[in-house]
């Protein structure tokens, strides 16, 4: 087994560099590599011959890999693992029926505004259109129902698309994003030299936003004069981890909760 040591990235510099003295590093060494960057440190699967590598790449990295027995398990546990945590949750599915198998649950995390990444295997492009194993229009099935679907189209892109994709899961209202991986790529060994793993917090705008102060004045005199103050909070209390300070709030205004 090879190893890969990547130089700190330089202050300015948006990218961490692989260190141009190690050879070549695979598909999915590189989709592990940006999975550690983005604070994944689990990943939920059904064993599928496309995707193997990523098991490798992640074994390597600490990453936890979690074996289901079902594609739609792997699907709800990343959606419910992103909801319980606030961190992205990741699901690694196989090509064809594996992908569909985990519609529904990337359809439910689109509703849910759930940040989670599906990464699903995919025929090799040499074969595309060819009837390759398991191949099926995956972007296509899954553009209704995500923030972002693309094919990852060189080895080299493989972190890159993967940062990108997590970055859309958390632009505006979180969501679901999805990458599909031929296998060609996934596979395929590219120089060091060649491969780039976006360094986390540099790509990213801040999912935290200030409200508008004049609007909050107006809420606040709203809720301190009225006779019976009643409150409705949404899921987005949770995803912002503003749980502690709206307890804060309902319980000095005395607000009754249920």
């Amino acid at each position: 087994m090879y190893r890969e040591s990547f130089q700190p990235p330089t202050k300015g510099q948006d990218f961490a560099m692989p260190d141009d003295t190690q050879d070549v590093i695979s598909g999915g060494h590189l989709v592990a590599k940006a999975l550690k960057a983005e604070g994944v440190d689990r990943i939920y699967t059904l064993c599928g011959g496309h995707i193997i590598d990523i098991y490798d790449g992640c074994v390597d990295e600490g990453i936890e890999v979690v074996d289901v027995r079902h594609e739609q398990v792997a699907a709800h546990a990343a959606d419910g693992y992103a909801r319980i945590t606030g961190k992205p949750g990741c699901a690694v599915v196989t090509a064809g029926p594996g992908t569909t198998d985990a519609v529904t649950g990337v359809a439910n995390a689109f509703r849910a505004e759930s940040p989670m990444l599906l990464i699903g295997g995919q025929g090799a492009l040499t074969q595309h259109k060819m009837g390759s194993l398991q191949d099926l229009p995956h972007v296509d099935m899954m553009n209704p129902i995500t923030k972002f679907a693309a094919t990852v189209p060189d080895t080299a892109r493989a972190a890159d698309m993967v940062s990108m994709a997590f970055r859309e899961c958390f632009h505006g209202a979180p969501g679901p994003s999805f990458l599909e991986i031929p296998r060609d790529v996934l596979d395929a060994k590219v120089p060091a030299a060649k491969a780039r793993v976006p360094r986390s917090g540099a790509y990213r705008a801040s999912t935290r936003s200030a409200g508008d102060p004049e609007s909050i004045e107006r809420l606040a005199d709203l809720l301190v004069h009225a006779e019976k103050p009643a409150i409705l909070l949404g899921s987005q209390v949770w995803t912002t981890r503003g749980t502690e300070s709206a307890i804060e709030l309902v319980r000095t205004l005395n607000i009754p909760r249920t």
